[in-house]
């Protein structure tokens, strides 16, 4: 519908190019500054059936798609001060090379975003990530949901957005850097009704609790490495980091490298990956969950912490015992650091106010 799928004439030369070198459809959406939550969450098949009713201008009668083919699968960048030679008598500038994909083929990674907006956030990968968290064993009522995305994918969504902005310069219009939305957003706007509604609990992004999904690929991590010469400065070797190619580090040198220098120097055809991301770890954390109060000690014969002498107990109990293993078993943890404010011997009493204690324990 036009609510659901809001794409003008503006827009069709660059839903042509990208469909044509086998962009995903959520990409090409990105690309287009589509800022509506609910169309990126329909599924990739009604996705490619809209964009073909688009271009087809024939909403009720649209061609037959095969799902996730469009037709040919390299993109060239060509430097937009040298390109004006290679338009097609439609406008249309000349990117794809001359190899096409026979219907039967699967459907190819996005070389976009690598496979994030494909199988990587749909319902089979959420319900992965759901696996592995009700395996950890953590109790939780929300969650936060955060992921890591390799770097090279800025290096590609850079090299995109030089083709697109150099398409629709060329009907006039202007496409800034900031039009495009941020994957990461829009993966969160696909994920996170998948995740409450597969665990039962809302995604809040003031949770203690967090799970953390790293994707990579290692295929094309050599993407970044062009930078590593044009923007030397950018990429400092750190003690703590095992690359120097850290998104932050990339994120810079595309801010500082002139787009020239960047179509010169990155390889000037994009080939879709013969794979997507994989994961490389999917973890579970709640952060510490902390306890203070005061206490009352009116025995003369209660130490403070267990009182174990030569590996020989002297007591029977303790404050941090009698405190502790109450908020052991609300908290369902096993271990729990007791503090207090201030030490008495076993014979001395804690009267009026009480000695302030506090108690942390990372929480399961």
């Amino acid at each position: 519908s036009e609510v659901m799928f809001p794409l003008t004439e503006k827009d069709r030369r660059v839903v042509q190019m990208l469909l044509s070198a086998r962009c995903c459809p959520r990409c090409i959406l990105r690309f287009c500054s589509v800022g509506i939550q609910t169309t990126y969450r329909l599924s990739r098949k009604e996705l490619f059936t809209e964009l073909h009713k688009f271009l087809n201008g024939d909403e009720d009668k649209p061609k037959e798609v095969e799902y996730g083919q469009p037709p040919c699968k390299k993109m060239r960048l060509q430097d937009s001060e040298k390109n004006d030679s290679d338009s097609e008598q439609n406008g249309a500038v000349k990117l794809l090379s001359s190899e096409c994909i026979l219907p039967g083929d699967e459907v190819q990674t996005c070389f976009v975003c690598l496979g994030i907006l494909q199988d990587l956030c749909e319902m089979d990968f959420v319900k992965k990530v759901c696996g592995e968290v009700d395996s950890a064993g953590y109790h939780f009522n929300s969650l936060v949901f955060s992921v890591s995305l390799p770097p090279q994918l800025l290096v590609r969504e850079h090299a995109t957005w030089l083709l697109v902005k150099q398409e629709v310069g060329q009907l006039g219009n202007v496409l800034m850097k900031d039009d495009i939305l941020q994957l990461k957003e829009v993966y969160k706007w696909i994920t996170h009704p998948l995740l409450s509604e597969e665990l039962g609990v809302p995604v809040d992004g003031k949770s203690l609790f967090e799970v953390s999904v790293v994707f990579a690929h290692p295929e094309t991590d050599g993407d970044c490495h062009f930078l590593a010469t044009a923007c030397r400065e950018c990429f400092r070797p750190t003690k703590n980091k095992q690359s120097v190619f850290t998104r932050m580090a990339v994120m810079k040198a595309l801010e500082k490298i002139k787009d020239g220098d960047f179509l010169q120097q990155f390889p000037h055809q994009l080939e879709p990956p013969k794979s997507s991301c994989v994961v490389q770890e999917i973890q579970c954390s709640h952060n510490s969950i902390y306890v203070a109060g005061r206490y009352n000690k009116f025995s003369r014969s209660l130490p403070q912490t267990p009182w174990v002498i030569d590996g020989e107990r002297k007591m029977e109990s303790s404050v941090e015992e009698l405190i502790g293993e109450p908020l052991k078993k609300m908290f369902k943890v096993d271990s729990l650091n007791f503090s207090s404010s201030g030490r008495e011997d076993v014979d001395v009493r804690a009267l009026g106010n009480g000695n302030y204690v506090s108690a942390s324990s990372d929480v399961s």
